[in-house]
């Protein structure tokens, strides 16, 4: 998939830009705070429906305005061309086209343009809590799963459901309501469990690969995946902590309280990882994720790489230089502070580049 332009208005702090874009690399420079990561999360907002850093449509729109406006020109491998809208305005409903036709479910867009974005803010799988990581699975996932993504809608409306009964303090709990949730959590949960164990399965040796080659090294990473659902069967085991969960008013049994262990050398990175390893793990991690969508879509993925380039030594940025120049990769959108890691890559690359400089959100084309 190749996005051949985008327009974009009052998108944070874009004002107003009417860009074309190269089929292989688009390159953004600029200073921190100017727009860059801005125009590559309008790129993935096209992808899936909502910001990268921002979960708040309203606070995307830029502050003084009332609506903000996206529009996408793609290009397919079959030689299709697909237009995809978006527009915001402030307490209302958003609006989201493919082709002039408003989807009835903002689900059925996601796959349709397969996307991998890398940015410093990735050091949250590692750092942050275990939802950051069931995110990267059901995201990793959904993109080439489509009945994925609608189990997992329907086991986190149950999973609502339940818990409002749980916390119901006006009346006697429904029993048969309480089943009925139940038995939809049940459902929708052992699906889920099974595919993001196939997941990690085929996902871990590719991570490897990509982990050894960029580190140079015989560190050893792997994953572990913990789940209730690893052990007990998933019906018994909400019936047996039925009690506990109305004491406590909430569902402690299921999927939503998987953790996807991240190690190295078989301890916890986020303990034992220095800043390198750590953002060693994630690139590792996102370009895996690439691969596996390749290997499984319809399409080349657009890949979007966020001023990945600090705090990694000279070595493991030529081998992910080395990496994203490769045949496999499509269309790539790349931002940085600096031009050494631009030009390495466009030496690489040939004369098929796009490069823009960024100025408190003015997007100006560079010839060259």
């Amino acid at each position: 998939m190749i996005l051949q332009a985008l327009s974009i208005i009052n998108y944070k702090n874009l004002r107003q830009a009417e860009l074309q874009f190269s089929p292989k690399i688009n390159c953004f420079i600029g200073n921190n705070g100017m727009g860059k990561t801005n125009l590559l999360d309008a790129v993935y907002y096209l992808s899936f429906c909502k910001s990268y850093t921002n979960p708040i449509d309203s606070q995307i729109i830029s502050h003084d305005a009332d609506v903000c406006m996206l529009q996408g020109y793609y290009l397919t491998e079959e030689g299709t061309e697909e237009e995809i809208y978006s527009g915001i305005r402030r307490k209302q409903r958003k609006q989201f086209r493919r082709n002039k036709k408003e989807y009835e479910r903002l689900s059925d867009h996601i796959g349709l343009i397969p996307l991998v974005m890398i940015s410093p803010t990735d050091n949250e799988l590692i750092t942050g809590g275990s939802e950051e990581r069931r995110k990267f699975m059901d995201m990793a996932i959904s993109q080439f799963d489509r009945e994925y993504l609608r189990a997992l809608v329907r086991y986190n409306k149950a999973l609502q459901q339940r818990n409002m009964l749980l916390k119901s303090e006006e009346r006697a709990i429904d029993p048969d309501l309480l089943e009925l949730w139940e038995e939809q959590l049940v459902r929708e949960g052992n699906y889920i469990y099974r595919e993001r164990k196939a997941f990690i399965d085929a996902f871990s040796p590719i991570f490897n690969q990509f982990y050894a080659r960029i580190s140079s090294s015989h560190e050893n990473v792997s994953f572990a995946y913990n789940s209730q659902l690893n052990e007990d069967d998933f019906q018994e085991r909400i019936r047996h902590y039925r009690q506990r969960d109305i004491l406590v008013g909430h569902t402690t049994v299921g999927v939503h309280r998987d953790e996807l262990e991240m190690l190295l050398d078989g301890y916890p990175i986020k303990k034992v990882g220095s800043q390198g390893q750590n953002k060693t793990f994630f690139v590792s991690l996102k370009l895996a994720q690439f691969h596996f969508l390749l290997q499984k879509g319809h399409t080349t993925p657009i890949l979007l790489l966020d001023d990945i380039f600090d705090r990694l030594d000279a070595a493991r940025v030529e081998e992910i230089v080395k990496l994203v120049s490769g045949p496999e990769f499509g269309q790539i959108f790349l931002s940085d502070t600096n031009r050494e890691s631009l030009d390495r890559i466009l030496l690489r690359t040939g004369n098929n580049s796009h490069i823009y400089h960024v100025v408190d959100g003015e997007i100006t084309r560079i010839n060259e």
